[in-house]
């Protein structure tokens, strides 16, 4: 591919990362709109002059959808908006959403060449930037479906998994079902993430244009209950099913005063929250009493969100408790970083014991233990040890425990012969097969908890094994 940008390659170097343009931290912390709105045009044709067009650009291979990275930014360069983000919409259909929270810092930025000796080109914002552009100007347009094909395929779960391989499998023409459990479709993109990270616009707006591609959405649907995974291959028709239901059953600690009242699973704290809405009361009858003080346990994105909610919703100190220090914190650092602008108080290297409770069982404070790191255990992090130091109490009116969170098990239970692991996994092959012939899985169902990106990555790794698995049935 020949080189577009006529600058030489030192001078590229010498261009600053552009920064995205965001609300004054005093000022979003108590509000719920989005945080960041990304690059204007300028900023984002002078970070688009960045990249160094390598001729093996690895970061394509950084990207676990494997976006045509390369292309699109060179599109942007020539102001060509449109083409870059269908050029994205090649390997990716929702830019929009992985544009804002995939954690790119960790994958296709990760290993970017320019990267190695200065910041690297900010592909997400540029990404998103692509996407925002689209739906500003109303310019979206449905690609034309490969060809029109008899098969049905059912599809479990409407979040990041099943939404892409919904959108894959509609591109190449099959009839599509998409089947959620819940009232509205979007999976953890809805009930986990925010307002303030993923506007829930947005997320209607990327939900719309799979719908665009004739898929059909049915939701308040409960497979397993309203209808079995088997009732589906033999009374309903269909020939292929992709399970995407998520990990929602939130773990605990297990230590003492967790049924007190004021603790909540970050699950159901942000599913309060975002789904229903619960930070517009009493515009929304659905509440969430917080406290003066919050403590958060965990290091990872839920943690953060939850935290940073609490904040927003009245909380004069929340705390995040993590066990580790923050180099281990497996949260995107621009969370962090935002976390911290916005006053949330950061315990490291601390971990709960129990939780205090008064005579009328709500929580009134949160033991914890210094630790400190030892070995690296089977995480490959340094494994956290408790210090000598005595023990220490804060005093909190609310505790959200973030620290992991399984499958729910109906369809498990409901469908014989389903191969599953620990907590409830359901088992696949490396190219999302199941135990069951024309059954596949991806996302944190088959994970047990991982980020969006990698749950796209199954949804369209599952859509290709399902178009081989229905054209080799023929």
């Amino acid at each position: 591919m020949k080189l577009i940008n006529p600058m030489k390659m030192s001078e590229r170097m010498k261009v600053p990362r552009q920064d995205s343009i965001e609300q004054l931290p005093e000022k979003r912390n108590k509000n719920f709109e989005e945080v960041s709105s990304g690059l204007d045009e300028q900023r984002a044709l002078i970070e688009a002059s960045r990249c160094l067009e390598c001729k093996n650009p690895v970061c394509q291979e950084g990207c676990p959808v494997n976006i045509d990275i390369r292309s699109f930014i060179q599109k942007i360069y020539q102001k060509d908006y449109i083409g870059a983000v269908n050029k994205i919409r090649e390997s990716n259909y929702l830019p929009a959403i992985c544009g804002r929270v995939c954690p790119q810092e960790e994958q296709c930025e990760k290993v970017c060449t320019l990267g190695k000796k200065h910041k690297p080109v900010a592909i997400g914002k540029l990404e998103r930037f692509a996407a925002d552009y689209e739906f500003k100007q109303n310019l979206f347009k449905p690609p034309a479906a490969e060809e029109d094909r008899p098969e049905k395929i059912a599809i479990v779960g409407s979040g990041p998994a099943g939404l892409t391989c919904a959108a894959e499998l509609a591109k190449l023409g099959y009839k599509v079902t998409i089947f959620e459990a819940l009232h509205a479709v979007g999976g953890v993109l809805r009930y986990g993430i925010p307002e303030f990270r993923l506007p829930r616009n947005i997320l209607d707006l990327e939900v719309e244009r799979i719908k665009a591609l004739g898929v059909k959405i049915e939701t308040n649907f409960l497979v397993g209950r309203t209808a079995t995974i088997d009732e589906f291959l033999t009374e309903w028709g269909f020939d292929a099913i992709f399970l995407g239901t998520g990990a929602g059953t939130p773990q605990f600690m297990e230590i003492p005063g967790e049924n007190l009242n004021g603790v909540y699973s970050a699950n159901e704290f942000l599913t309060r929250v975002n789904l229903m809405k619960a930070y517009k009361f009493p515009e929304y009858d659905t509440p969430v009493k917080v406290g003066k003080s919050v403590a958060v346990i965990g290091g990872g994105n839920t943690a953060m969100d939850a935290v940073r909610t609490s904040k927003r919703l009245g909380a004069e100190h929340a705390y995040l408790i993590y066990r580790r220090s923050r180099i281990e914190m497996p949260a995107r650092l621009e969370e962090v970083h935002h976390a911290e602008e916005e006053g949330i108080e950061f315990m490291m290297l601390t971990n709960p014991t129990r939780i205090l409770g008064d005579k009328n069982g709500y929580v009134n404070g949160i033991e914890c233990q210094k630790m400190v790191l030892g070995e690296p255990d089977e995480s490959g992090r340094r494994k956290p040890i408790p210090s000598d130091e005595p023990k220490f109490v804060i005093e909190v009116q609310n505790v959200i425990e973030a620290v992991g969170q399984s499958p729910n098990q109906i369809i498990q239970a409901t469908t014989p012969g389903l191969k599953t692991g620990r907590k409830g996994v359901v088992e696949a092959d490396e190219v999302q097969h199941t135990s069951r012939d024309g059954i596949f899985v991806g996302g944190d169902l088959s994970r047990g908890g991982a980020t969006v990106i990698l749950a796209m990555r199954d949804g369209k790794v599952a859509a290709r094994e399902i178009h081989q698995y229905l054209q080799q049935k023929k």
